[in-house]
């Protein structure tokens, strides 16, 4: 699992997926300042290497300028994060984290059906089954 990123990091981050999964340094301080956020260069670009670092980036050199290019997906990230989330919190058990989010009003009973109806479709697509079945020949 990657390294643990600041909440800093995941704003540079999130706006390179929104972006497609690569921006040029110009693109990111533009969305930045569309966002309000008054971040100084040297901040950004400090950011930037730490993920670099971490191995969250990577750089392309485009003549004179840097352009950024995800090496973790949004989806990746997510999952990670959620299972991370999971074993800390919950020492990696669901029903108590479902319990929590309905006990809580977190999950409404409208979402609890389409969490179960999206359940039962991806049980009957045809690339679940044969996922199981390799499971099953292992």
């Amino acid at each position: 699992m990657p390294q643990q990123i600041s909440e800093s990091e995941l704003v540079l981050m999130k706006i390179i997926w929104k972006n497609g999964g690569c921006a040029l340094y110009s693109q990111i301080i533009e969305q930045l300042e569309q966002d309000s956020a008054l971040w100084k260069k040297n901040t950004v670009l400090t950011l930037l290497s730490r993920l670099i670092e971490k191995n969250y980036l990577k750089i392309r050199k485009i003549g004179r300028r840097n352009e950024y290019i995800a090496l973790v997906t949004e989806q990746e990230y997510q999952a990670a994060q959620t299972h991370s989330f999971l074993t800390k919190v919950y020492n990696g058990n669901v029903k108590n984290l479902v319990n929590t989010l309905l006990r809580q009003d977190i999950l409404s009973a409208e979402e609890l059906r389409e969490v179960e109806a999206y359940w039962a479709e991806l049980n009957r697509s045809p690339e679940k089954s044969h996922d199981k079945q390799r499971s099953t020949q292992s």
